[in-house]
């Protein structure tokens, strides 16, 4: 494990760096309403891991609205968003004729086609070579188009973005960029659902949070939601893998970069490109950047499946963190388990 502390924490990035690209979200009740309305939204348990001499807990997104995982409060959240907003009575048609197209390593997709199914629009999913054929099973299940292409996810979503500009469709990323930001900046915003649940369960406020990232969506929601409630007192740090280092690399270059890696088995955080949203943010929020190796991540899957807490290298990376560093008894910690196992 790699570590890098933050120099830009408590003021992020220079101002010139950004321009334009927004804070991530803290009005956390805008999800709280569209989820009451939603008879699958329930809130996920907060429990207690076993294992290390720390007290760490962990958010269990396994069960998200039957989706597996925290993506559930993302891509759904903006086309429900949209449905309302079309003012009609019957939302289950509210979106009909519109087509939602997004690139995914798996679960941003079954959130994307899980939305348009509920509200009468259809779903069309890029997946790169590596993404699982469950995963692709799973999105025609819910009755999304699949398009496998591209040998790794920036480049499904350079040709997810083509398809949508081709033919009018509407372009749903998890990520930002430069003239792409206010989706993005909606679909965080559902994260925070999560994080406020957090905030009432926990029993005290953590010593540390370790949030795991991909293009850092989660991460970044969650950061700002927890020094908004919870102040500076916890140290945040980002985990990511070490073949996909992009949120290290872009706060040591001290601007957006791409890094560079072979494939890596957390496969939900394999992106080479950070939001440009939730670089803005955790630059700010963070104190630490650290990556996990391959072994790592793998390491801390049995003592996690022993638990009753099975998931993948992606879900259990914040955990594999806590298991490389070595933590203090009287440590309070927070992590994310952030999805279900692999069938």
């Amino acid at each position: 494990m790699e570590r890098l502390e933050n120099p830009y924490r408590g003021r992020g990035l220079p101002e010139d760096v950004l321009a334009g690209v927004p804070w991530p979200s803290i009005a956390a009740d805008a999800p709280a309403e569209l989820l009451a309305r939603c008879p699958a939204a329930a809130e996920t348990p907060l429990a207690r891991l076993g294992g290390f001499a720390a007290e760490v807990w962990a958010k269990d997104e396994r069960s998200r609205m039957g989706l597996g995982s925290f993506k559930a409060l993302g891509a759904a959240y903006v086309i429900a968003h949209d449905a309302v907003a079309t003012g009609r009575d019957d939302l289950s048609t509210a979106l009909a004729g519109r087509t939602y197209v997004a690139a995914s390593a798996g679960n941003h997709g079954l959130s994307v086609a899980a939305g348009t199914r509920l509200f009468g629009a259809r779903a069309a999913i890029w997946l790169a070579d590596t993404v699982p054929k469950a995963f692709a099973d799973r999105l025609r299940a819910k009755g999304a188009q699949v398009v496998r292409e591209g040998a790794d996810y920036e480049a499904s979503m350079a040709s997810a973005a083509r398809a949508a500009a081709d033919k009018g469709w509407i372009l749903l990323s998890d990520s930002s960029w430069p003239g792409y930001v206010d989706i993005p900046h909606r679909l965080m915003e559902g994260y925070l659902a999560l994080a406020a649940e957090t905030t009432r369960q926990m029993p005290a406020p953590p010593d540390l949070i370790v949030l795991q990232a991909g293009v850092a969506g989660l991460a970044a929601a969650g950061a700002a939601w927890f020094r908004h409630v919870w102040g500076e007192g916890p140290r945040i740090v980002v985990v990511e893998p070490e073949f996909a280092p992009a949120l290290r690399d872009s706060i040591r270059a001290g601007r957006p970069v791409t890094a560079s890696g072979p494939v890596s088995s957390m496969g939900r955080l394999d992106c080479k490109e950070p939001s440009l949203i939730a670089l803005k943010g955790l630059a700010r929020d963070a104190d630490a950047f650290v990556t996990v190796t391959e072994a790592e991540a793998a390491a801390v899957l049995p003592g996690l499946a022993a638990q009753g807490m099975g998931t993948t290298p992606s879900g259990g990376a914040g955990a594999a963190a806590l298991m490389a560093t070595g933590l203090d008894a009287g440590t309070r910690v927070l992590c994310v388990i952030s999805e279900e196992p692999e069938a």
